[in-house]
Order: C-alpha cells, then structure tokens, then sequence
C-alpha cells in the first residue's frame, strides 16, 4: 500500500506560497503558507504540517485503538481524539516538540482500567505513533458512562 500527496511551493519561504493535494482529492490544491503556518490560527486561510500531522495521527489512533478493542471483547459507540502537535524552539530554530492526543470515548461494558490499558496500548502501536516517536507523545483518555 503507498498513499502519496503533491506539494507546490513558489516564492521564497516568508512570502511564498504553495498548494497541497492528495490522491484521494481530500486535499485538492489546499494553500499553504508562512501565514497559515505560523500566524493563521483559525485555519481559515490553509492548512500547515503540523494541522496534517494531527489529523494523520488522531485518525491512526483512533482506528487502532478501534482494532485493540475489537481484540479485547469490545466494540466503541464512539471514539473522539483531538491531536495537538505543539511546536516550539529545537536548536536554532522552530520543531514539533511534542504530541499531545485528547480521547473522548463511549465503550459499553468496559472497565476504566482495561479502557486505559487499551488506549496506551493504540498509543504506542498505532503506525504513526510509531513514526513520530521521536518527539514525547501524551495521552489523556476519558470513558464516558
């Protein structure tokens, strides 16, 4: 399986700009700039890395997390992550620093520990945490009742 995406860049780095799309068309000449990546927070403008990192990574989890259940006996009603890349100084210049992954979940008839045990366990095998497991990734996981 290979999934790929195209990105165009014309002009310099501050006042360039560029587009994104991928195969699947879900990304069809998406903007992508300075301004969206450093000063656009609501998004409005384009879309940024790190917006797509988080994205690539609450949908991994979430669907592994999915398949850990499945194994263990159970099926989620619903299964919400946010994913929060947070960039900071690395060197001389900006990085992501850190992951962050906010879970919303509604399992019927699973305990709170077998529901943490298999949260950890899609946070460290999902395919791309296991990607990004150079920067810390955290998690937080509620089960609602």
């Amino acid at each position: 399986m290979n999934r790929s995406a195209t990105a165009n860049w014309k002009g310099s780095g501050k006042e360039g700009s560029g587009t994104i799309t991928t195969t699947s068309g879900v990304l069809d000449g998406t903007p992508h700039s300075f301004h969206t990546r450093f000063e656009s927070e609501d998004g409005k403008a384009g879309t940024n890395p790190e917006e797509l990192i988080a994205a690539a990574h609450a949908s991994c989890f979430t669907m592994k997390l999915s398949f850990v259940l499945n194994a263990a006996g159970f099926t989620a009603e619903n299964l919400e992550c946010t994913a929060n890349v947070k960039m900071g100084k690395v060197g001389d210049g900006m990085g992501v620093v850190g992951i962050h992954l906010d879970l919303q979940a509604r399992i019927p008839g699973i305990t709170a520990d077998k529901f943490k045990a298999c949260a950890e366990d899609a946070k460290v095998n999902c395919p791309i945490s296991q990607l990004l497991r150079s920067v810390p990734i955290t998690l937080s996981a509620q089960l609602a009742g």
